[in-house]
């Protein structure tokens, strides 16, 4: 009888410690949304246009992203009179890519599919992240290059883990982590976060450099965002590709009498 009524205390007590870090979560991430402007801000906006420039290796490199609702999203660079698009329609990705030896539209697959359909959510991940199939919790509170701040470990619905680390004060993002493949393996980039500037009411970043252990990888800084632009959906399609060129005839050899 004991023991049944001490297991049943402490399932009491797992399910308000369950409910309390819930709460607790929640609590913080309506914080986050509201220091930008608020959710009904954020919801209201239907595109966002962002011009900028990534530094990386001492070079500056012209960038443009682009999204639109719902759920789509472009970005060209540009870099020796060479352009490349990588974009998400709602439903498929595609990219061109000069630097990789072609300037036909192919269609994205993997994990680059998974990075473009994530950038397509114009919101971010944490509005309405129950709906959107993803889990949030609060780990705890830590140091991040002197600022205390909440670390929330994101679990997308794909199974991808951010951890997102918000400003105790303020409550914005300081700091997003992330794993990334690359052809030498697994790494993982810390996404520093800020210059946050007001545009039309809400609270955007306008620098977010990414940082290998420790150092410094690239640099992209927005010179400027616009909102609720005029963005065609047609920008976000696939381009069908240039047609084959037929072959040259051959030569027929002389037909002699």
């Amino acid at each position: 009888m004991i023991r049944k009524t001490l297991t049943l205390v402490l399932s009491v007590i797992f399910l308000f410690c369950v409910q309390a870090s819930a709460q607790t979560v929640d609590e913080l991430i309506k914080k986050n949304l509201d220091a930008k402007g608020g959710v009904q801000k954020l919801k209201a906006v239907k595109s966002i246009k962002a011009t900028g420039k990534i530094t990386q290796q001492g070079l500056e490199i012209p960038i443009i992203l682009q999204q639109r609702r719902p759920g789509m999203a472009r970005m060209d660079i540009t870099f020796q009179g060479k352009s490349m698009v990588q974009a998400y329609d709602g439903t498929n990705g595609w990219k061109i890519d000069p630097f990789q030896g072609s300037s036909e539209p192919e269609k994205l697959a993997g994990d680059d599919l998974k990075d473009v359909r994530e950038q397509s959510d114009i919101d971010g991940p944490l509005v309405d992240y129950k709906e959107k199939g993803h889990t949030v919790e609060l780990i705890g509170k830590e140091d991040v290059e002197g600022t205390p701040a909440y670390k929330l470990k994101l679990t997308l619905k794909n199974g991808d883990v951010r951890n997102i680390y918000l400003d105790a004060e303020n409550y914005l993002e300081l700091k997003v982590s992330l794993k990334r493949k690359t052809p030498g393996g697994e790494i993982e980039v810390d996404q520093f976060v800020g210059n946050y500037k007001p545009v039309n009411g809400i609270l955007y970043a306008f620098s977010i450099e990414s940082k290998v252990k420790g150092q410094t990888v690239n640099q992209i800084t927005i010179d400027k965002i616009e909102a609720d632009v005029a963005i065609d959906d047609s920008l976000f399609k696939m381009p069908a590709k240039a047609p084959e060129k037929p072959k040259s005839e051959e030569k027929k050899p002389p037909v002699h009498d």
